[in-house]
């Protein structure tokens, strides 16, 4: 009897990770998760039908607090609970809340996760995270969709200049391209050198008016040659006003050939630039239909030249259409040239004649006849107050 209770006595001391077993620590820990259920059941079997396991099982028994003892290898386990756990067990199934301590102790366990409300605090950065990746995914498929069209159309550019490469030529439209382009060249040529004119003219009339104040300064300075003075005087000041009338048909001139060129041309050949680079796409996509139409015809193969097909019927649209808008424009732009350079050839042949002419009415009814407004005389001179 007294060996026993010794023997009893001297294994409670022992704790289970200490009893010098060979067993490792993973081991241990399946026992006491063994015991430690076998402990809960019967604690649930003493408490009322009504209470809730999951209370239980987040108000149970602390791992730290439980003595778990072994009657030896191969022995029976028992597992002994203290009261304090199974009174915090009870109180909770009353709707008493256990302490702040011993909350903290079952957020401490190894086997605790915590609450999935806590997962929700995550939700926006992946949220963004999958936004982000979206866009990143977007813009690669553009660059390598970016990054093929440049290398078909290179390499059909290639292909054509060195002479292993086929070409769709529209041999009617393209001749019209080439007068176009030479004849914008041409117009570019009259406006450079009508504007070195109004310059040049300008510079003409702003001396034939500084001389005019000077012979008038000397007729009344020089009594001897008063008439003379004046004559000359009243001489410079007509031509430099007939002068800044011909100036205003000459800029009205100017503007008008500067609007024809680099906005009316300029935007037909805006066209026929994208019109010429639909049609490089185009061939690029139709020699690369022609080369997979002659390869293999395998189930791979195909789906290739299906795609390519598309491609090709895509581009073959947009070839056309922009043929079409090049015909439009191209047909409107000679039509709007030759109105508008009948108007302005006019104006200057006739502002130019009645200038040298002497014709200052002639002038005149010239610019009303084509509605050029000019400035009033001296608008631009400083006013008397302005001179004191």
């Amino acid at each position: 009897m007294t060996d026993s209770i010794l023997s009893k006595a001297a294994t409670m001391e022992i704790p289970i990770n200490s009893n010098g077993d060979t067993r490792t620590a993973e081991d241990d820990s399946l026992e006491q998760g063994a015991q430690i259920g076998g402990s809960l059941d019967e604690i649930v079997g003493t408490l009322p039908v009504s209470m809730d396991l999951q209370q239980v099982m987040v108000s149970g028994p602390n791992l730290n607090e439980t003595s778990i003892v072994s009657g030896g290898y191969g022995g029976a386990a028992e597992g002994i609970i203290p009261t304090s756990s199974i009174k915090d067990i009870r109180s909770k199934s009353r709707g008493i809340t256990p302490s702040h301590s011993a909350a903290s102790r079952i957020a401490n366990q190894p086997g605790h996760y915590p609450a999935p409300s806590m997962h929700h605090s995550n939700s926006n950065p992946m949220m963004s995270e999958e936004a982000t990746r979206g866009v990143a995914v977007e813009k690669f498929d553009s660059v390598k969709k970016w990054s093929i069209n440049t290398y078909k159309c290179t390499k059909q550019m290639f292909s054509e200049r060195f002479g292993r490469g086929t070409k769709t030529v529209d041999l009617e439209l393209d001749a019209q391209i080439d007068v176009l382009k030479e004849t914008k060249l041409k117009y570019e040529r009259i406006l450079r050198l009508a504007r070195e004119l109004t310059n040049h003219f300008y510079n003409m009339v702003q001396t034939q008016q500084a001389l005019g104040d000077t012979f008038a300064d000397l007729s009344q300075k020089s009594p001897e040659l008063q008439d003379e003075f004046g004559y000359n005087a009243e001489t410079q000041r007509l031509l430099c006003k007939n002068g800044e009338t011909l100036l205003g048909a000459i800029n009205f001139f100017v503007s008008s050939i500067n609007t024809l060129v680099n906005k009316t041309m300029e935007d037909t050949l805006m066209t026929i630039k994208m019109y010429e680079n639909a049609r490089l796409e185009f061939d690029a996509y139709r020699a690369d239909l022609e080369e997979l139409s002659v390869g293999p015809r395998d189930a791979a193969a195909m789906v290739r030249i299906e795609m390519a097909q598309q491609q090709y019927q895509i581009h073959k649209d947009k070839y056309e259409r922009l043929r079409s808008d090049v015909t439009i424009k191209i047909k409107f732009l000679e039509e709007n040239k030759v109105k508008v350079m009948h108007k302005q050839l006019l104006l200057f042949h006739n502002a130019i004649s009645a200038y040298f002419a002497g014709n200052q009415q002639q002038l005149e009814q010239t610019l009303r006849q084509f509605n050029v407004k000019l400035k009033p005389p001296g608008s631009d001179k400083p006013s008397w107050l302005e001179e004191q």
